[in-house]
């Protein structure tokens, strides 16, 4: 599939089959994640991999009941936990390099997208969790101190086709040369 293609198809999935993930197509994925760039090579990054029913079960725990993706924690084949090491993405000699301090989120954000590509390449589904209890997560998890749950990714074959989502026209948010210049 064309990249340009693959982009235009990755939507939110938040309804999946059963089907297993198999390695290989896995492996393909969690190597486009691994080929993410981030600030100064750190790769502020690990990956927990959850299948277990009983796990899936407590992490659904850690979404309000009215998140839209509860579901799909538990009815994914796999949930990717993308696990972020803090104080090291944006640093120069353990001090934050920039204003914005801690990079990790940026770094987490492009890897994951690169991880939905693939995902998407290889006509899977996933949906971005962000809005969870990660301190619950992360203990669940049991994930170090010095690291934290950004995000939680159900992957799975979607049990739907789902619609393009309307994107604004580029003539609402591009500018030229300086802020609301056309």
């Amino acid at each position: 599939m064309d990249f340009y293609e693959v982009i235009k198809k990755r939507q939110s999935i938040r309804v999946y089959k059963p089907d297993p993930v198999p390695e290989e197509v896995l492996t393909r994925i969690l190597e486009a994640f691994r080929a993410s760039p981030s600030w100064a090579n750190t790769q502020p990054w690990e990956i927990i991999l959850v299948t277990k029913p009983e796990v899936k079960e407590q992490l659904q725990a850690t979404l309000s009941e009215r998140n839209p993706a509860r579901n799909a924690i538990v009815d994914a084949p796999v949930i990717v936990c993308a696990v972020g090491i803090t104080g090291r993405s944006g640093f120069y000699k353990e001090n934050a390099a920039t204003g914005r301090g801690d990079w990790v989120m940026f770094d987490i954000g492009i890897a994951t997208e690169h991880l939905a590509l693939a995902a998407a390449a290889e006509g899977l589904g996933t949906v971005h969790v962000g809005l969870f209890d990660y301190r619950k997560a992360g203990e669940i998890l049991k994930v170090p101190e010095d690291r934290t749950v950004i995000e939680l990714i159900p992957l799975g074959c979607p049990a739907y086709n789902p619609r393009l989502v309307p994107r604004k026209p580029l003539e609402e948010f591009v500018f030229k040369n300086t802020y609301g210049e056309k």
